[in-house]
């Protein structure tokens, strides 16, 4: 059979960095890891081609090759995920579709012949089985978990990899924690489910051989949900690795902020080649986090924490939340405080959503508070139920949030606060190359000729360059991410 598996575009949102890429000619930010990895799946002796809809556009040629087009997503790639169903249904080819969005929500979709939902490790085989014998089922689902050892490398050549300005890798899926607003327990479970540390070195190994040298995510859900395994196994075997192949990665992730509390595995982190990592703080008022029982934040100097992260040479990326029903009138004031003082340069700030099937999307739908459809896009002003704040306040509290913490002054004084005192560990420094200074040299034109923030641009250039030589790549780069946040933002201001 041929197999067209098509990744939906993206919108213009806080993590497109659709405005930030221009400056290194990069088309997306991260390949589709999870058509990727189904491709692995299916069988050997299948056509298989990927168009990434982020990259380019979708050719009629393409549509009428394919036997089968694989639908994937998340919830904000879905007016792009429909356009897709449209344009197969025209030319009549048959899509199968999966992934958390259509697991979440498949009712929504028509078009659709075959929904393969929840896990593809599980859901994929009994499909293809009854293809083979020419009774496919329009769904199949389960209420198992899937052992990560029956994952398979991702068929990286199935994309062009100088098009990304990243790769990404998943060791686990699922976080011990449930906190109210996530559907991540609902999707993956509580109970963490790991790849032995053999099988993350065979896919560091692979995209190394695949030519990548640069920045790699580890997608997990929360990276430190399996400690012990994290420090006896994986991390030492990651470290080795690394140290062998002379560090061809810069690695980031998402944690919970209790990682913090743990000093062997914060160092552990570091030698392996961890740089950054986003956590999510929700909010720096304690009956907010009580409400959406953030379990990790609470009780504790979240500020503190967040420094402890970072005086272990992680940048840390916080992720905030407005719109709790316990949230008082001073909490926009209160979060660009803390934002500030924090030090925490990338800072998503959004509004409370609720994600289908959610323990929020439950309660709120008991509380008969629900509005409309979840989008999966927090920061476009958009909520999908009642809050308790006066709406218009609350709409008025955050643009004032994304007004100052994105202001050329405010972001630019951040970036320098910040560089004072980060310190990565030095062997995993990569060498400067020619993308960045391409990116350096666009910069200068659009941040520092024709762009709003050029006095601030050249206040951190020269501050950088001079007092701060070897974050100056780090500098520029946190500059192109301020525009980004900017542009994507400004037609709320």
């Amino acid at each position: 059979m041929n197999i067209l598996l098509i990744c939906p575009e993206y919108p213009d949102t806080f993590w497109s960095f659709k405005h930030a890429l221009r400056f290194v000619s990069k088309g997306a930010g991260q390949p589709p890891l999870g058509l990727l990895t189904v491709a692995s799946l299916l069988p050997v002796a299948w056509e298989k081609r990927l168009v990434d809809l982020n990259l380019t556009t979708l050719d009629a040629e393409d549509l009428r090759w394919a036997d089968y087009v694989f639908l994937g997503g998340m919830s904000v790639q879905a007016e792009s995920a429909r356009a897709v169903i449209a344009r197969c249904n025209e030319v009549g080819t048959k899509v199968v579709a999966g992934g958390p969005m259509f697991t979440a929500r498949h009712e929504e979709f028509h078009g659709v012949d075959h929904f393969v939902l929840n896990e593809a490790e599980i859901t994929l085989p009994p499909f293809l089985e009854d293809l083979r014998r020419g009774q496919p089922k329009r769904l199949y689902t389960t209420d198992q978990w899937a052992d990560l050892a029956t994952t398979p490398l991702p068929m990286w050549e199935l994309i062009d990899r100088r098009q990304y300005a990243t790769m990404n890798l998943q060791y686990s899926r699922g976080c011990p924690y449930d906190c109210e607003f996530c559907d991540i327990t609902v999707l993956y479970g509580r109970l963490p489910r790991t790849k032995s540390g053999a099988q993350v070195i065979a896919e560091m190994d692979a995209l190394y051989r695949f030519g990548w040298h640069g920045h790699v995510f580890f997608v997990d859900d929360n990276f430190i949900g399996n400690r012990t395994k994290l420090k006896k196994e994986v991390l030492p075997m990651m470290i080795r690795w690394m140290e062998e192949t002379q560090y061809p990665f810069t690695l980031g992730t998402e944690a919970s902020l209790n990682l913090s509390d743990d000093p062997e595995l914060l160092n552990l982190m570091a030698r392996a080649g961890f740089e950054e990592v986003f956590v999510g703080i929700e909010s720096p008022n304690a009956e907010s986090l009580e409400e959406c029982k953030k379990i990790p934040n609470k009780n504790r100097d979240l500020i503190a924490s967040i420094k402890t992260l970072q005086k272990a040479g992680l940048q840390v990326q916080g992720g905030f939340i407005v719109g709790f029903d316990h949230d008082p009138p001073s909490i926009f004031d209160t979060l660009i405080r803390f934002i500030r003082e924090s030090g925490i340069v990338v800072a998503m700030v959004g509004l409370l959503n609720a994600p289908i099937n959610s323990r929020l999307y439950n309660r709120l739908g008991k509380e008969n508070r629900l509005l409309k459809v979840f989008t999966g896009n927090n920061t476009d002003f958009s909520m999908n139920f009642i809050p308790k704040m006066n709406h218009q306040a609350l709409l008025d509290g955050y643009r004032k949030i994304l007004a100052t913490i994105y202001s050329p002054k405010e972001y630019y004084q951040r970036v320098i606060d910040f560089l004072k005192t980060h310190e990565p560990l030095r062997q995993h420094r990569a060498p400067f190359r020619f993308a960045q200074l391409h990116a350096v040299s666009k910069s200068m034109f659009l941040l520092g000729v024709i762009g709003k923030e050029r006095m601030y641009y050249w206040k951190l250039f020269f501050w950088s360059l001079f007092r701060r030589p070897r974050h100056f790549s780090t500098a520029i780069t946190l500059a192109i991410y301020g525009f980004h946040f900017r542009r994507v933002f400004e037609q709320y201001f």
